[in-house]
């Protein structure tokens, strides 16, 4: 046996140690059809039953596109004409408004089955046993839930019980010892329920409060792996079986979620790969698949992104509108002046170029920027989808271009640059960027200035959602 304690030769193996299982292709982007369609409805000066029935067209459509349940989105779809009774409506009532509340609520609902999650106890050792299938990023999630608790006081350990995979073990392994978290595992052992009975057992008698054991996974359901889960499930008794997810795998989510609810009692969902929430389909199939909640998405490939799931956030930052709330606690966190600025801005729906760049100058002061643009309404999936590397790069290239700006060209709408082009190669000339480039930052700009104009004003999604400042819950 192989017990780990806080090693500290370096590894630099990535903590993606792991294949990728062949995808089928999720409904493309999810949240921008849907978002789509809500922009519509701030567009339109009528609103009526018609226009109503359109709408929950185009987003009952997506969602279908998407492998959402058919039920659950007919569910949906009488939900809200059930709640948008225009035959029932009071004189006066916001009808725009009150749509968008009716599917917001709607959309948060297929991600948030009503159950509460597990949470561990103190003073008792709580057994967390992982499933999933191979390449879905199983043994790193564990080592980063540890992580996770373990920066909150709680004594944390891990045990590798994957007898399949090669290499399993040494992945575990390097994770946990770069997380200074102890393990537990065997080169030579190849009983995987063995394994799980000796090292829950061993961490019991040393007073761990939480044991995350981690299995085999297979490229596919398997019946071995279904038997291998249940008879490991029996030895150990976990306290919560958690059930891990590839959030890209698209169609495929539905299926997968319901043959290992079948076997094992699922208790809590974690997502990952989500470093964009655009493709939702996948997060709400598992959810009604297994009736069991989602506790957290993985958003990055560092062992610090985990993040604890909440359905409007959730819903927000797949609709492209961000997680207003979420950028507000990271811009008091970072004690920015400027945060009561920001949320003037959002509000007006006005946006000019000098605002992108106190934004983008913003963001890069705020730590990891895959995550803090994901949380950035209107931000463009091509930027926010981006590693920090990435994203840091392209915001330099695009602050530069920025500079060599007058005032006055700061201070527009950007119009002036189609109406008079030779400002774009002065731009180019002055910032040592490509034309293609300053027009690929205007284009960015565009975009994100449409969003915010949607998002703004008195027929804002901002407003009728009843943010800026809605908690996420």
């Amino acid at each position: 046996m192989v017990l780990g304690l806080y090693q500290n030769r370096p590894y630099k193996d990535s903590l993606w140690g792991h294949q990728r299982i062949r995808k089928l292709p999720d409904a493309p982007d999810l949240g921008r059809k849907i978002n789509d369609a809500l922009r519509n409805l701030s567009q339109e000066s009528v609103i009526d039953e018609k226009l109503l029935d359109s709408i929950l067209k185009d987003i009952c459509f997506a969602l279908l596109q998407a492998d959402v349940n058919a039920s659950l989105v007919g569910n949906l779809r009488k939900n809200v004409k059930k709640i948008v009774n225009f035959d029932e409506l009071a004189a006066g009532v916001n009808k725009r408004r009150l749509i968008q509340r009716a599917i917001h609520e709607e959309l948060c609902r297929l991600v948030d089955p009503g159950v509460e999650a597990w949470k561990p106890k103190k003073g008792k050792a709580n057994i967390v046993m992982f499933v999933g299938l191979q390449g879905a990023g199983k043994t790193t999630t564990c080592t980063k839930l540890a992580y996770h608790y373990q920066r909150k006081g709680w004594k944390c350990c891990l045990v590798c019980t994957d007898t399949f995979r090669a290499g399993a073990f040494d992945q575990l392994k390097q994770n946990a010892t770069k997380a200074k978290i102890p393990y537990y595992g065997s080169y030579t052992e190849t009983d995987p329920v063995q394994l799980a009975q000796d090292g829950v057992e061993k961490f019991k008698k040393e007073g761990f409060d939480i044991i995350i054991v981690d299995t085999s996974g297979r490229h596919k359901q398997e019946t071995e792996l279904f038997e291998e889960m249940r008879q490991i499930g029996e030895a150990v008794h976990p306290d919560n079986v958690i059930f891990v997810m590839d959030g890209t795998i698209g169609q495929a989510a539905d299926a997968q979620a319901r043959a290992f609810r079948e076997t094992v009692d699922i208790g809590s969902i974690i997502i990952t790969k989500m470093d964009g929430h655009a493709k939702g389909g996948g997060a709400i199939s598992a959810v009604a698949a297994t009736q069991s909640p989602i506790i957290f998405i993985g958003t990055g490939e560092h062992i610090h992104d985990l993040e604890a799931f909440k359905a409007r956030s959730f819903v927000g930052k797949m609709l492209g509108m961000g997680d207003i709330g979420g950028l507000i606690e990271t811009v008091q966190d970072m004690k920015l002046a400027d945060n009561k600025d920001m949320l003037k801005k959002l509000e007006s729906g006005v946006f000019t170029l000098r605002d992108m760049q106190e934004w983008f100058n913003t963001i890069m002061s705020m730590g990891p920027l895959s995550k803090v643009m994901s949380m950035m309404p209107g931000m463009p999936q091509e930027l926010a989808q981006m590693s920090d590397k990435e994203g840091s790069a392209r915001l330099k290239k695009f602050m530069c271009v920025m500079d060599s700006m007058t005032d006055a060209e700061l201070d527009s709408d950007g119009k002036m640059f189609a109406q008079q082009p030779s400002r774009i190669y002065r731009v180019a000339k002055g910032s040592g960027a490509m034309v293609r480039e300053v027009e690929e930052m205007l284009g960015q700009y565009k975009k994100f200035a449409e969003m915010i104009k949607t998002m703004g004003g008195n027929k804002g999604l901002l407003k009728n959602m009843g943010q800026p400042g809605a908690r996420g819950g």
